[in-house]
């Protein structure tokens, strides 16, 4: 039976960006469709009828929610190729800690930098810059995070380069000065086709921002 897989997802997202990058280190050919989540379409309500978000995985006619959960689910499904998650149990639940904190931080703390001003935005950024200090010291002098190749972690946290050019103009600072081994990583990261092809241009993510700002009323 062919497989069919679909990606509902949106340009910007760093989640739908981590089921991209996992697809294409599999090398899994699938059918990208862009949602207008202004505009849902039936079929995301209908695939992911809980929170109604993009990114949903479906496979073979069957939805796949939340984009870690699809990145085990597509490491688990295509097995025999670019393994994410180490096998050993120990290194597994490290990896998923990691991830696990790359979503309840880094999303959050970004956010709070594009979003705010002055006193508030200031307090965002040295959180968001301790966190990424945190991430820095994890990686230490490995090429990845998982050793030698690309794993989970990497894959969990790589989509929000793409976003760090936006951050860095919205809030005045420079994450390259703060985490020079993160941004070391990251372009070792975007060397590798399924990255590079899976990210948008930061300028893009930057532009669209601005937008944001100004449907926001933040000026």
């Amino acid at each position: 039976m062919a497989e069919e897989v679909v990606l509902l997802d949106f340009w910007p997202s760093p989640f739908g960006m981590r089921s991209r990058i996992a697809l294409a280190e599999k090398g899994i050919k699938y059918e990208y469709k862009e949602e207008d989540l202004r505009n849902k379409s039936a079929l995301l309500l209908q695939m992911n009828p809980v929170h109604k978000k993009i990114p949903v995985l479906i496979h073979n006619g069957k939805p796949v929610c939340e984009s870690l959960i699809q990145v085990q689910y597509i490491d688990e499904v295509w097995h025999d190729k670019a393994p994410l998650l180490p096998s050993d149990p120990y290194q597994k639940a490290t990896a998923r800690f990691w991830a696990d904190y790359v979503d309840k931080k880094i999303y959050d703390l970004g956010s709070r930098v594009w979003k705010t001003k002055g006193e508030e935005q200031a307090t965002a950024k040295k959180e968001f810059i301790e966190s990424l200090k945190l991430i820095e010291k994890e990686i230490g002098d490995k090429p990845y995070f998982g050793g030698e190749s690309l794993g989970y972690v990497d894959v969990a946290f790589i989509p929000f380069y793409s976003w760090f050019y936006a951050y860095e103009k919205c809030g005045n600072f420079s994450i390259e000065a703060e985490c020079p081994k993160l941004i070391a990583w990251a372009k070792r990261c975007m060397q590798k086709e399924s990255v590079a092809k899976s990210l948008p241009d930061q300028q893009k993510v930057y532009d669209f921002i601005l937008q944001m700002k100004k449907h926001f009323g933040i000026e």
